[in-house]
């Protein structure tokens, strides 16, 4: 009964992405076209390898994380000054993330997919993570809240306990609450 809450969750997550979205539509938040683009491709590769590995309900939560990356993606150019200009460490950061992907497709492990995707995400989530430090008025962070809240149901779905099926949203955990930390620092800060 518990894994439902995935479903919930992922409805908050989608709320999310689409303030993110509507933000980004007007202006007011400028994401990273390098971070979103990884991030919706590392969560549906560590889904499917979940989710192939023999996990359920617990994949829905890291399926929703990159959907809704690559909606936030999609937004990015529907407002020509909403994006952020990307720099060579941009770049850097997603030729890595890219290789990551590349390397789990060379090996067709679930478990080294899993590892390879948190991998691969982490790096795109290094330009947008230095982009929320210094301009943290260029990130809308319920994305992040909502996206906090849509991991924790993942840890409410688990059956097997294996590292599969829990890793990437364990992974996504972590990351959301520094994401947070970062922009409420920043916040805080110029108070």
């Amino acid at each position: 009964m518990f894994q439902y809450l995935v479903i919930p969750g992922a409805i908050l997550k989608l709320y999310g992405n689409f303030l993110y979205i509507k933000d980004t539509l007007v202006g007011k938040t400028r994401p990273n076209r390098v971070t979103w683009l990884m991030w919706s491709i590392a969560p549906m590769i560590a889904a499917a390898a979940s989710f192939f590995a023999g996990a359920s309900w617990v994949v829905l939560p890291v399926f929703v994380s990159g959907l809704g990356a690559f909606l936030i993606f999609v937004s990015s150019f529907w407002n020509k000054e909403s994006y952020w200009k990307l720099g060579k460490f941009d770049y850097f950061c997603g030729l890595f993330s890219l290789l990551a992907l590349i390397l789990w497709w060379l090996t067709k492990e679930p478990l080294v997919a899993i590892i390879l995707a948190i991998v691969s995400d982490i790096f795109a989530a290094v330009p947008t993570l230095k982009k929320s430090w210094s301009n943290p008025e260029t990130e809308t962070i319920k994305n992040y809240i909502f996206g906090l809240f849509n991991t924790l149901t993942t840890f409410f779905a688990l059956q097997s306990g294996a590292v599969t099926e829990w890793a990437f949203s364990a992974y996504l955990l972590l990351m959301s609450l520094l994401l947070i930390l970062v922009n409420v620092r920043r916040r805080f800060k110029s108070w």
